[in-house]
């Protein structure tokens, strides 16, 4: 199963050079770049960096904090973190060519020395008991069988007293998702939680849960915005650069699953 989801993110294994032909392509300084260059593509979730912002803001994060980005893709919401609150950000992600490219694209933009990024299972990490203050997952556990793994591994790095946020797709009361979209292209690698199972799986794994927040209507909104983009003019680099020419479908798909409530989209803050 794990070799199915990274294929799934894997339709061209160099990434980092693809994205920066499209960026040179588009008269970019590769030496030159900043977060905001890149955010159309390394922001690999609905909402884009203003939605990785309003997670932080729940995590309490200081210059000295260390926090934990599970399913870390492309680095994007690692660096924005990073940059914004000079904390250190460590990620780990199932897909090797994720890794490689969010290290690259951060010595781009000159934040190395703050974000580590590490290939490796969420539900099985590398890392000692109370090693973070804080951590989060942005749109990840939908490939993940094993949520309640997951979150107890979450749970056993954090500090006592850490913030955990999750903000993921969630299945609604709509029906059956409609394939393919961003996190499969089809049902095998597609592990969508209800509401009511995202509330036991977050205790039984031993959070306090702080708040929850719906945003379906907000991300229905961004989704259309994105497809009517798709139909006309677009960044330099897109999505599409790392799931394929397939990327428009999915884009209307998630329009039309948002909009008859097949998928839910809600974040999750929690203390350990």
């Amino acid at each position: 199963m794990t070799e199915g989801i990274v294929r799934h993110y894997s339709e061209d294994s160099r990434l980092a050079q693809v994205i920066a032909d499209s960026l040179a392509g588009a008269g970019k300084d590769i030496g030159r770049l900043t977060t905001a260059d890149l955010a159309s593509v390394d922001e690999f979730h609905i909402g884009g960096r203003k939605a990785t912002l309003d997670v932080a803001a729940a995590l309490n994060l200081t210059p000295d904090a260390r926090l934990l980005d599970l399913g870390s893709g492309l680095g994007g919401p690692a660096r924005t973190l990073a940059e914004c609150f000079g904390c250190h950000v460590t990620g780990i992600d199932l897909t090797p060519a994720f890794c490689q490219a969010a290290t690259t694209l951060s010595h781009w933009v000159g934040l190395s020395g703050r974000v580590t990024f590490l290939q490796g299972d969420a539900t099985d990490l590398p890392f000692a008991d109370a090693s973070f203050d804080a951590a989060m997952t942005i749109h990840v556990a939908m490939n993940i069988a094993a949520k309640d793994r997951m979150y107890a591994e979450a749970r056993r790095v954090l500090k006592p007293g850490g913030r955990f946020a999750v903000y993921d797709v969630l299945q609604g009361e709509g029906g059956e998702v409609l394939y393919p979209v961003p996190w499969a292209r089809t049902p095998e690698i597609s592990h969508l939680a209800t509401p009511d199972q995202m509330q036991a799986l977050l205790s039984d794994a031993g959070f306090r849960i702080v708040s929850v927040q719906d945003s379906t209507d907000a991300s229905l909104q961004w989704f259309q915005a994105m497809a009517a983009r798709l139909s006309g003019s677009t960044p330099a680099v897109t999505f599409q650069t790392f799931l394929g020419n397939d990327f428009p479908a999915m884009a209307r798909n998630q329009v039309a699953n948002l909009r008859d409530r097949r998928i839910r989209t809600v974040t999750y803050v929690c203390a350990a």
